[in-house]
């Protein structure tokens, strides 16, 4: 049982050293990567498996026990994929044989479609910053610059000043695995950012080190959750009566670039997506859009 705990912890630590420095996976990836495979290490542990005599039916009665956990099926999926991730190294390293996951069918997941906003709704989110004070105009330059892009929230609170380009309408975003993207901005949303620098930013005085353009009133980085609290408060004061998030900000971007003729590819790159699939579900989004249309409006519908 030692040798097993042993071979499985260090096999482990190799996956996420060449998960977290060749694949360049975030933190966040990482920390998520480390717990799921920790809970499937025990499962091992309390087997007496070592890796190399894993099979298939072994994965399988893993799954079984965390739906017995009461573990939903997005959550046993998300934990199939780290293991299949994680036995792909080995192979790939040459430390396994063959992949005992590869023949493992993930749940199955019903997939809801994302919430967003219709223009009106954003348009009466945008008006609910007061313009007149400092606070108002950087509220301002933040949902409109999250609209514009189809930022994540982190993203958004990880801009600096440095990172625009309002010459040519573009910033510079950090996204996931620390990778730099370029994302086009509106008119709209540079003329708020320049205006809060211009007669809102030096209100918020800086504390040493702290390059970022959003900040609280002590001086430092806006949070997520303090972000989250004024947007959930203009939601209410515009009257939309769904709990607003920044992802349902995002999904109003995409959704709506869609409507208006963009393609996939386009909206891909701007979002930060790795995976085409990933943003294929925006085209679900808008056929179940035309059909409410049409049953709404067409007189046999």
């Amino acid at each position: 049982m030692p040798d097993t705990i042993a071979n499985i912890s260090a096999e482990l630590s190799s996956f996420l050293d060449y998960a977290a420095v060749e694949k360049g996976l975030a933190s966040n990836s990482i920390a998520s990567y480390r717990r799921d495979l920790n809970n499937f290490a025990g499962y091992l542990q309390k087997s007496g498996l070592p890796l190399e005599k894993v099979r298939h039916e072994h994965i399988r009665k893993f799954l079984e026990t965390l739906y017995r956990q009461g573990l939903s099926a997005r959550s046993a999926a998300r934990q199939l994929a780290a293991v299949r991730h994680f036995f792909r190294f080995l192979v790939k390293e040459g430390r396994l044989s063959a992949d005992p996951a590869h023949e493992v069918e993930a749940p199955h997941l019903s997939h809801s479609l994302p919430k967003y906003l219709n223009f009106q709704e954003v348009e009466l989110l945008l008006a609910q910053p007061d313009s007149s004070t400092p606070t108002g105009l950087r509220d301002r330059a933040m949902l409109e610059l999250l609209y514009a892009t189809g930022m994540r929230v982190s993203e958004l609170l990880s801009i600096r000043w440095e990172d625009f380009e309002p010459n040519i309408g573009i910033v510079r975003c950090l996204g996931k695995g620390n990778k730099e993207r370029l994302i086009p901005v509106g008119k709209s949303a540079l003329r708020a950012v320049e205006v809060y620098l211009r007669e809102g930013g030096s209100t918020f005085t800086k504390r040493q080190g702290v390059p970022y353009l959003f900040l609280n009133q002590r001086g430092g980085r806006l949070s997520r959750v303090g972000f989250w609290k004024i947007l959930s408060a203009y939601g209410r004061r515009a009257g939309i009566r769904i709990s607003l998030t920044p992802h349902m900000v995002r999904h109003s971007f995409a959704t709506h670039l869609l409507e208006r003729g963009a393609d996939l590819r386009s909206i891909q790159t701007m979002l930060g997506h790795s995976d085409i699939s990933t943003t294929q579900i925006y085209t679900h989004v808008l056929k179940e859009r035309l059909r409410q249309v049409y049953q709404n409006h067409h007189p046999r519908a």
